[in-house]
């Protein structure tokens, strides 16, 4: 059977697609001309328009903040207990800001080129522009709000240096950068939540979206603590419910974090770009047994002064201080001698696959590599290291039991972060009119790999100085009808939320939910991790469907609805990751290139690099619902001020 024919059993295609709301002219200048073009709002109006946003990390809470300052009636949900538990706060190493304070070549057109480069040029050029452009603003926002940025002797803002680049120009708050950012957008948050123009939900979760005559109204939340399911209208809604990592099951990620709002939005339509683009991150403690939820990651700003090394013998098993220097191979520095330790994510990732493939691999399993502060402490102190990364080093003691001063970290690739999400046009808004997506819950600004430190840079671009213009213009058309609990979308979406509920409570099977994700896990990593094959990928479909037609049978959840109920949480949330996962290996299996986070092993150089096929796959893939055979739409991607080329790191 030819490839055709295969994806044939997969795939309907759809129209191609475009980006309606992208502005022409000068790239330096679009942006300006979007807000200059754009509605605006009067103050008086703007009292009379509400907007619910579903999240509260990064994106989230500075889009409340904001749009609450601006005058607007804001409700905003989470699932933690507190704004303060986003899984924003979890980001260590830093966040990108073009402000050349280290006069080294630095500006906005650099941070634009290498995030397009790093993305592996499957990112949109005016989004990517945009997002250089107010990465400026955004560190003067915060160290307005106190945020505790480092700074150098003289009292000037400190940098450091992120896979991908050659300059300085992450802006960090020693290993804890997003922990106090998100303390930064949360006092914003908090002070609009004091003056009454923001209303704020903890301990709900999104479980549909209303959709009244085409357009995003509304959304269906459970009280975690009560069970009580409870509908909220208003004139507009933002999604920014951050990534779906956790498809995985292990994952850098929180355990709570999940699909469940994006995929609620994709079966009523909203178009999922992309899904298959998945960062491994390269600086992660190895799994240590099979009792592991999840995994903890070891900032990429280690490797600044870390050096990463294997023993050039294979099934070399000595202590890492027994292995004289000569025996030890600094590969990422041998391979890639412009870059060195600081290449992207995903060739790191890659590269420490191929060593401990080869029989390299340190520590239990083989499954490790060494980060060694060795050097460093020699050539700077202990003192200084510490300052700079004490906690992390902190962090990897209490966990592993090893002392990270005296001998090397081991580390391995894990799945962190997801460049696919919700498609989104230029002012951030889905297909689906109304509905507004912000930081990683779209796709826009990161192509096919996400440089380090662009995570918190996008996520608060959005929702400080992006969301604010481009959904004022669409709320400019309104109020628009009122509509209550009575009107018959309303109605429905509830009544669709409850039949589930009630369909996960009535199944009485045998198998955990959790035996479930992490079965589903297994399959996700084998076959659509760091390398995926075509054979492979079909292989995943077809034991992806067989399993959920299990879950909805045999998943046993237990207690009712009507009070906490943590396993028909993740019941949900794992039913939807199923639906996910398949869309994710669909989209592998059409995506016949290796491009940044996706490689395919039919498709690599002869040294083992991605490579790519631009006269076939520079699109963005678009997915519209259509159960086991997806809608595919293409968005093509056109560059006028990069060459598309393949990238070097060497």
């Amino acid at each position: 059977m030819t490839t055709d024919q295969i994806l044939s059993d997969y795939i309907t295609f759809g129209d191609d697609i475009h980006d309606d709301a992208a502005p022409s002219g000068p790239i330096e200048k679009r942006w300006d001309e979007r807000k200059f073009s754009a509605k605006l709002v009067n103050p008086a109006n703007r009292r009379k328009l509400s907007v619910i946003i579903v999240g509260s990390g990064l994106a989230g809470a500075s889009a409340a903040a904001t749009l609450g300052e601006a005058g607007y009636h804001v409700k905003n949900f989470c699932y933690q207990d507190s704004p303060r538990r986003a899984h924003s706060i979890a980001a260590q190493g830093g966040i990108n800001a073009a402000k050349n304070y280290r006069n080294d070549g630095d500006s906005i057109y650099r941070l634009f080129y290498d995030t397009v480069k790093g993305g592996d040029f499957r990112s949109r050029e005016s989004n990517v522009y945009r997002l250089a452009q107010v990465s400026v603003n955004i560190i003067d926002q915060c160290v307005a709000q106190g945020v505790p940025f480092a700074r150098e002797y003289g009292g000037l803002l400190d940098n450091r240096s992120f896979g991908g680049v050659q300059v300085s120009r992450t802006f960090y708050a020693r290993g804890q950068t997003g922990q106090q950012l998100l303390i930064g957008a949360y006092q914003a948050l908090e002070r609009q939540i004091g003056l009454g123009t923001v209303e704020m939900n903890t301990r709900h979760e999104m479980l549909e979206i209303i959709m009244v005559d085409g357009r995003a109204r509304g959304v269906v939340v459970r009280d975690m603590i009560t069970g009580e399911i409870e509908t909220h209208t208003a004139d507009a809604v933002v999604l920014a419910t951050g990534g779906y990592g956790n498809v995985f099951f292990l994952s850098t990620n929180a355990m709570g974090c999940n699909v469940t709002a994006t995929w609620r939005a994709h079966r009523k339509g909203a178009y999922f770009a992309n899904p298959c683009y998945t960062q491994i991150h390269p600086t992660c403690i190895p799994v240590s047994g099979d009792y592991q939820s999840k995994l903890t990651l070891m900032s990429e700003s280690l490797r600044n002064d870390g050096r990463i090394w294997v023993p050039k013998k294979a099934g070399d098993d000595r202590h890492a201080s027994d292995i004289p220097e000569d025996e030890r191979d600094y590969y990422l520095e041998r391979i890639y001698p412009s870059f060195g330790n600081l290449v992207p994510r995903d060739i790191a990732s890659r590269a420490a696959k191929y060593q401990c493939d080869a029989g390299k691999g340190v520590g239990p399993g083989g499954l490790g590599v060494y980060l060694d502060f060795a050097d460093a402490i020699e050539r700077m102190g202990r003192d200084t290291v510490e300052a700079k990364y004490g906690n992390l080093f902190d962090m990897y003691a209490q966990i592993t039991g090893e002392d990270p001063y005296t001998e090397p970290m081991r580390i391995y690739p894990a799945v962190h972060y997801t460049m696919g999400g919700l498609w989104v046009d230029y002012d951030l808004q889905s297909n689906l009119t109304g509905l507004f997506v912000a930081g990683e819950a779209n796709f826009s600004d990161h192509g096919a790999n996400r440089l380090g430190a662009s995570a918190l840079m996008q996520g608060l671009a959005d929702g400080y100085f992006v969301l604010p213009y481009t959904i004022a213009n669409y709320l400019a058309d309104g109020p628009f009808e009122k509509i209550d609990d009575s009107h018959p979308a309303v109605v429905e979406a509830r009544q669709a939320v409850e039949e589930r509920v009630q369909t996960l409570l009535s199944i009485d099977g045998k198998r955990t939910v959790d035996s479930f994700h992490k079965e589903l896990g297994h399959i996700m990593w084998d076959y659509c991790g760091m390398e995926r094959t075509e054979e492979g990928l079909v292989k995943a479909i077809q034991l992806i469907r067989d399993l959920k037609a299990e879950f909805w049978s045999n998943v046993k959840v237990t207690g009712v609805n009507e009070e906490l109920n943590q396993t028909l949480e993740r019941a949900g949330r794992v039913a939807d990751f199923f639906e996910l996962g398949e869309l994710m290996c669909i989209d592998a299996l059409n995506r016949r290139e290796s491009c940044g986070g996706h490689f395919r092993a039919e498709s690599q150089t002869e040294d083992g690099e991605a490579l790519r096929h631009d006269d076939e796959f520079a699109y963005v893939a678009a997915w519209e619902f259509g159960g086991d055979k997806p809608v595919l739409h293409k968005e093509p991607l056109e560059y006028e001020y990069v060459e598309m080329k393949a990238r070097s790191y060497k």
